[in-house]
């Protein structure tokens, strides 16, 4: 018999009339997915009223309007045995729930994937930094932390996985691009924390072709430029290697990450990718992950000596070894039923 597992997260979820649920984030579609293999996935989020791009493909899936009905539902899943909980992020929603369960003496674990710090800082300034700061302190008493870098744990006790959406195709038939006229891409959100705008700037006054793609709907920019174009993909998917393959170089223009998917993406479809020094930590010991300053100049510069190096790159970058999905998920599997 499986184990159940609460994944509780801080998403905004969409249902539709046909009861299919759809989120934005690849990692709450693809985490209880894949989980749900392990044991019996019950995955919470918040109710949202605007279309999602990413079909969840689990049965158990309850969203709420509010903060009160979220952590009821949690509370009444007290009574039955031998549960697992999992929190995705820490947010105000799912702050109040790791309260709860110290409240309750329940073992719980948190996945801390992305900054919270950096996040906060990105959107609500250094107010937002002393606010992610209580909610950080507070929320990990007790808690039993899973992270993708070891500088999320802050010094705290923590295991370290390495997060994944890269299967098995991702590595196969890699395709061999000209080299004469360079093509940026950027996947992604089109979020100020992510940089895009700031990149669009530089680049609209350059003459890189810039492609992006994004999942989300309803979204679209300010103008049009001459040489940048906006793709929506809503089914992120295997299908969106077609992309990577028709571009030389992937830039990931992000003020804060923690463990990006897509500069993985990228590299295993045998691309160059460029980023900003403000997230200078991604590079880690990839082969293929160039540096500049959030500038033309600077981005021409290590343009120019990517170009140079085309052919010595690739060699460089077929020599990564690359986490994969299959082995992520083993990871947490290993630690949230094992342990």
């Amino acid at each position: 018999m499986k184990k159940k597992l609460f994944l509780i997260t801080n998403e905004s979820i969409y249902v539709d009339k046909k009861n299919n649920f759809f989120c934005d984030n690849i990692d709450i579609k693809s985490i209880p997915e894949n989980l749900n293999k392990y044991s019996e996935v019950n995955l919470i989020g918040r109710y949202s009223k605007i279309d999602r791009s990413k079909k969840i493909n689990i049965n158990n899936i309850r969203i709420f309007k509010n903060i009160f009905t979220y952590l009821f539902y949690i509370y009444q899943s007290f009574k039955q045995n031998d549960v697992r909980y999992l929190i995705v992020s820490l947010s105000p929603y799912t702050f109040m729930a790791s309260l709860l369960f110290k409240l309750f003496f329940k073992k719980h674990f948190i996945y801390l994937r992305s900054d919270g710090f950096e996040e906060y800082k990105a959107t609500l300034g250094y107010l937002g930094s002393i606010i992610y700061y209580f909610i950080f302190k507070i929320g990990i008493i007790n808690s039993n932390l899973i992270a993708c870098r070891e500088h999320l744990l802050k010094k705290n006790n923590g295991t370290i996985v390495n997060p994944s959406q890269l299967k098995k195709k991702w590595f196969e038939e890699i395709k061999v691009i000209n080299t004469k006229k360079l093509n940026f891409l950027y996947v992604g959100r089109l979020r100020a924390e992510k940089g895009i705008f700031s990149l669009i700037e530089i680049v609209e006054r350059s003459n890189f072709n810039l492609t992006i793609v994004t999942s989300e709907k309803n979204v679209k920019l300010k103008k049009d430029y001459k040489n940048i174009n906006l793709i929506n993909f809503e089914n992120y998917n295997d299908e969106i290697i077609k992309f990577y393959d028709q571009h030389n170089i992937f830039i990931l223009p992000s003020y804060t990450e923690a463990h990006p998917q897509v500069l993985d993406e990228a590299l295993a479809r045998n691309r160059p990718v460029i980023v900003f020094k403000e997230i200078s930590h991604v590079k880690r010991d990839r082969e293929g992950v160039f540096v500049c300053e959030r500038n033309l100049k600077s981005l021409e510069n290590t343009v120019n000596y990517i170009n140079s190096n085309y052919e010595n790159i690739l060699i460089k970058i077929k020599k990564n070894k690359l986490p994969t999905l299959e082995k992520f998920i083993d990871q947490l599997s290993n630690i949230l039923f094992k342990s």
